[in-house]
């Protein structure tokens, strides 16, 4: 029987992937919590878990008619962002993918009802950098699987593909760790003021509302209370949390919905990025921190 190793909300922004010198500048000098505390996750955490398989939730790839999760044996290329070309270009990757558990998810989400979930190995796909920046500061042994964010879905599909997603898991032999891969609140400032809103102080956050939202979710996944962040998703999608937080909606439906007590740990501290609010959440054995039946 697979098993859900652990699981993580997880910053991807491109300030992390940046050269040090130009990472600090941006910072008034001073380094990201979002960048050394990767380096921490994968000392203090992948290091000892050694999963089988990430799957990441992928924030920046929006799918139309259905989700799809990657079911490639390798991908390889070089990545250049059409959002960020100059600071992300030809950027080289290679990591093994894992076909049969993204065959099991398409089995499991054919026999539920609702649910349409496409498994792709075309070598032409294009990945995106919610997943590839994770990679230089988390990748070693393991595969690495993607599953996209349907922007027809709501709430309802989110969580049942979530479930679908720990069910797979559950009837694999697979010990997998996913990762939410996304900011919370999400909107950026416009042209003429980002450039003064780069330095990660949370006063650079868009807006108070942002900011006191991005808190109250972050406190209750510290404490374990999914069942609050889910219950007032409608309110906080008010601040438009990045891909309206469906990679965290997923997740937390693969570890059990509501159900799930899983507390956090903190991984980085809150911090801005051009107006968005960014952090590090890790959830140690969060399959031993719910109850009740997937």
């Amino acid at each position: 029987m697979g098993e859900i190793v652990g699981a993580g909300l997880l910053a991807h922004v491109p300030t992390i992937v940046l050269p040090d010198d130009l990472r600090r500048e941006l910072n008034n000098g001073r380094e990201s919590t979002l960048f050394t505390g990767l380096h921490h996750l994968r000392d203090e955490v992948f290091n000892q878990l050694k999963p089988d398989v990430v799957l990441v939730f992928d924030s920046h790839w929006f799918t139309t008619v259905e989700f799809v999760v990657t079911a490639h044996e390798r991908r390889a290329g070089h990545f250049t962002s059409d959002e960020l070309p100059r600071g992300m270009s030809s950027v080289p990757y290679d990591f093994p993918g894992s076909p049969a558990l993204a065959q099991l998810i398409a089995r499991v989400a054919e026999d539920t009802e609702e649910c349409w979930v496409t498994p792709i190995d075309n070598e032409h796909l294009s990945p995106t950098y919610a997943t590839l920046n994770l990679l230089p500061f988390l990748q070693g042994d393991e595969k690495w699987v993607s599953l996209s964010v349907c922007q027809t879905a709501d709430q309802r599909d989110f969580a049942t593909v979530g479930r679908v997603v720990g069910q797979a898991i559950a009837q694999s032999d697979l010990r997998v760790a996913l990762i939410a891969s996304g900011a919370v609140s999400h909107t950026f400032h416009n042209l003429r003021n980002l450039r003064q809103h780069e330095a990660a102080g949370e006063e650079h956050i868009f807006s108070d509302a942002a900011r006191e939202w991005d808190h109250r979710v972050i406190d209750a996944l510290l404490e374990g209370r999914h069942a609050q962040v889910l219950s007032e998703m409608d309110q906080f999608l008010a601040v438009k949390p990045e891909g309206r937080f469906a990679h965290y909606q997923m997740m937390a439906a693969a570890l059990g919905g509501p159900a799930c007590r899983a507390p956090g740990r903190l991984f980085s501290e809150y911090e801005n990025s051009i107006g968005t609010g960014q952090v590090h959440i890790w959830f140690d054995q969060p399959d031993r921190g719910w109850t009740g039946e997937r």
